[in-house]
């Protein structure tokens, strides 16, 4: 099968086209036909070796966690799937080799569910780890009804499920973002501030109070930052600021999960959670998506077609 691989650790320049041999399908997995593959900055990090201090690699390592595709093939004892069913899912295993960026995958059924009937393939693939991340952060910090949540980079991935997410909640949602994506983000339901210096006067301007809660889904001290508007660190997340738990916010590191995948499903069917897809490419063009997700501009989602 065609695949998009890297030989060592390295960069997009790195990443190649291969011949690979098919996947063994495990008892509990099944095979996926691949109709597209999410694009995260976590794929690019992995490739560069940014999480060897944690996670085990092997070459030639076929990077992506996101999926969405069709049942090829059941393994034993897997009742949860039938070939022909529609699937997606955030399919991370404990080791990274064998990802999404491939003409076929296997991947235990624990890891995935049922593709919803209203995204179609790329909008399927650009859910998984950006809606998840967004729906366990929420949790975290325990966002409802009558809420006011900051959403650090609300017009990214994370961030615009983040505000969706929170806004089906019933809360109210202030997100932070380029002057450019303000518009999306008001289509979104959150009220837009831009980032940076003064960025607690602006939130003030809009909530003199401050806010219950801040998920940060863009780092560089963001979440500490937001700290004067809160009423505790206890109610601020971050998934990319590992420092946030020195002054007793969370970390977040995003779990497989089919219960969540199928609520977020549940959304999207119910028309609450849309997705939005910035660039939809075709697998030979991995390199430049990670260009372009390494600019950090991206609104929305960047996805890889099969």
């Amino acid at each position: 099968m065609k695949a998009m691989a890297l030989q060592r650790y390295g960069t997009e320049d790195s990443l190649r086209e291969v011949d690979l041999p098919e996947p063994k399908v495990a008892p509990g997995e099944v095979l996926i036909g691949v109709r597209a593959a999410g694009v995260n900055p976590v794929d690019w990090k992995l490739a560069a070796g940014g999480l060897d201090p944690v996670m085990e690699a092997g070459f030639p390592l076929v990077p992506g966690w996101d999926v969405a595709g069709v049942v090829e093939a059941v393994g034993f004892d897997t009742p949860e799937y039938r070939v022909g069913d529609e699937v997606y899912g955030y399919i991370r295993k404990d080791w990274a080799q064998n990802g999404s960026y491939a003409e076929r995958v296997a991947a235990s059924a624990r890891l995935l569910a049922p593709k919803p009937a209203s995204l179609d393939w790329a909008r399927a693939a650009g859910v998984p780890l950006a809606g998840l991340t967004a729906l366990q952060a929420i949790r975290r910090v325990g966002v409802g009804e009558g809420d006011t949540v900051l959403v650090h980079a609300a017009a990214g991935g994370v961030g615009s499920f983040a505000v969706q997410i929170a806004r089906a909640l019933g809360a109210r949602v202030i997100g932070t973002a380029s002057e450019r994506n303000h518009d999306f983000l008001r289509s979104l339901g959150a009220e837009p501030v831009v980032y940076g210096e003064g960025l607690v006067r602006g939130v003030r301007a809009l909530a003199p109070a401050g806010v219950d809660a801040v998920l940060d889904f863009v780092g560089g001290g963001a979440a500490e930052q937001s700290l004067p508007l809160t009423g505790g660190a206890e109610r601020v997340a971050s998934v990319a600021d590992a420092e946030v738990e020195r002054f007793g916010g969370h970390y977040v590191w995003v779990r497989p999960s089919t219960d969540d995948l199928v609520e977020l499903g549940g959304m999207a069917e119910a028309g609450v959670l849309s997705v939005h897809v910035e660039h939809e490419l075709p697998l030979s063009e991995a390199a430049r998506a990670w260009r372009l997700s390494k600019e950090g501009r991206i609104r929305g989602k960047i996805v890889l077609t099969v």
